[in-house]
């Protein structure tokens, strides 16, 4: 009989061991592009992500209005079980603040050389009101749409001065190649309530950023209250492309925090 209970209470011991030890469930990461971009520039952040038990999910951001591109994101959002931290760059930062707003397993935010508007303000707004943007002479002549409106493209002879400074020439140029268009509207669509306010940030962004002022990304983290500021010496505005190490070390931070 003694013999009996033993082995019951070691088969319990054992089947408790599991439980006792057992991890919470790391939170997913969704990555939004922002314009001039696809999914294929978080290919690097994305390896390393992986690498260390990540589950990751990149949205295809339609790069037509704020609004609407915060309403695309946020039913992936809403789509997926547990926390999340969303990640946007660029003019994806304006769709995921927006995009924040609602569902409740959204646990941090991370900008990368991304726009963080408040209430009323525009993308490009927010990039006029600092020196330091040679976008606009960088773009080609806009490609006029049947359903009203015009796309936006970089002229791809300057796409890696611009854009992408810092990226290996032929990497830039497949980049190039294959940019995605934002509605011009969409630059000039202002923002409502972010969620930037009430949800943890984290932000990084390159002191070589053509496209965003640097000194715009330093406004706007610190009236975020960023929880953390990497600035990347001599970085382009794709750091993620280009520092993909220090993206995704910045991401896994604002995921482990409490």
């Amino acid at each position: 009989m003694k013999t009996m209970l033993a082995g019951w209470l070691l088969l319990a011991g054992l089947l408790a061991a599991p439980m006792a030890s057992a991890q919470p469930a790391k939170p997913t990461i969704v990555l939004v592009h922002g314009a001039f971009a696809d999914s294929s520039s978080w290919n690097g952040v994305i390896t390393k992500l992986t690498r260390d038990g990540y589950r990751v999910v990149t949205a295809a951001n339609p790069l037509r209005g704020v609004a609407s591109d915060a309403t695309a994101v946020r039913d992936l959002v809403k789509s997926i079980q547990g926390p999340v931290v969303l990640v946007g760059h660029s003019y994806g930062g304006s769709v995921v603040s927006e995009a924040a707003q609602g569902p409740a397993n959204v646990k941090a935010l991370v900008f990368v050389s991304a726009f963080a508007p408040d209430a009323g303000e525009t993308a490009i707004g927010l990039t006029g009101r600092f020196p330091g943007s040679t976008l606009g002479t960088a773009l080609a002549p806009p490609v006029a749409l049947g359903s009203g409106g015009n796309d936006l493209y970089i002229e791809q002879r300057r796409f890696h001065g611009q854009f992408a400074a810092d990226v290996p020439a032929a990497q830039a140029g497949l980049m190039a190649a294959g940019q995605r268009p934002i509605a011009e509207a969409a630059l000039s669509e202002a923002s409502s309530a972010p969620a930037w306010k009430t949800v943890p940030s984290w932000f990084i962004y390159g002191d070589g950023d053509k496209n965003i002022p640097p000194a715009a990304m330093a406004f706007m983290a610190d009236r975020a209250r960023s929880r953390e500021t990497v600035i990347v010496k001599g970085g382009s505005h794709v750091v993620m492309v280009s520092k993909p190490a220090s993206v995704a070390r910045l991401i896994e931070q604002a995921a482990t925090a409490r």
